[in-house]
């Protein structure tokens, strides 16, 4: 069964999603542009879509089952896990991040950004659920990146952008998605799971 099966343990859900920012994009490009901040954090002024952080940010946000999820101060983390283990999921958020962008910019990707999950099992902080896929990440194209612009991706912007195009306002039920973006969107799936592994499927 090696390769085909994994052993799984039941962790302790911890109810923060553990966002980490490596670049300048998305939800925290909006509000840059509205209040100079990122997750309420003052950023440096005369930063353009796709400018790297001089650090990567750590943004959480909750983990809501239903509805969108929402920014996260340090107090509220604290609040729910305590200071050690706030202190600690920033910290290995972090190295995990800087390993990921490291690997992929080897392989001409962009790790701009991505979403971690973490559990306790006997105690221990572990990290649970997905890592580095495009439904968590955002990958973007070294060749064709250039800060200053959208920049093009291997991630679900595809779809986010279309939705956008068509005025959902992220209630249930999403639009259904045409087959064309379907299909684009599998194909930069298949791309970034080609560079990023060096295997084909």
């Amino acid at each position: 069964v090696a390769r085909q099966a994994m052993i799984v343990k039941k962790a302790e859900r911890i109810d923060i999603e553990c966002v980490v920012r490596g670049y300048i994009t998305g939800s925290a490009w909006s509000e840059y542009q509205k209040q100079g901040t990122v997750s309420g954090q003052r950023m440096p002024s005369g930063m353009v879509e796709g400018d790297a952080f001089p650090e990567p940010l750590f943004t959480p946000t909750t983990k809501a089952e239903q509805g969108h999820d929402e920014n996260m101060t340090a107090e509220e983390v604290i609040a729910i896990a305590g200071a050690d283990l706030a202190r600690q999921l920033e910290e290995v958020t972090k190295t995990v991040y800087r390993f990921g962008h490291d690997y992929a910019r080897e392989r001409g990707i962009v790790l701009a950004d991505t979403k971690l999950e973490f559990g306790l099992l006997h105690g221990e902080l572990i990290l649970i659920d997905e890592l580095f896929t495009p439904d968590s990440s955002r990958f973007w194209d070294m060749d064709g990146f250039n800060p200053g612009r959208s920049q093009p991706s291997f991630d679900k912007q595809i779809v986010r952008d279309w939705l956008i195009e068509q005025g959902w306002d992220r209630e249930p039920p999403a639009p259904e998605l045409p087959p064309d973006i379907v299909a684009r969107t599998s194909e930069r799936y298949l791309e970034a799971y080609r560079r990023l592994t060096g295997a084909g499927l």
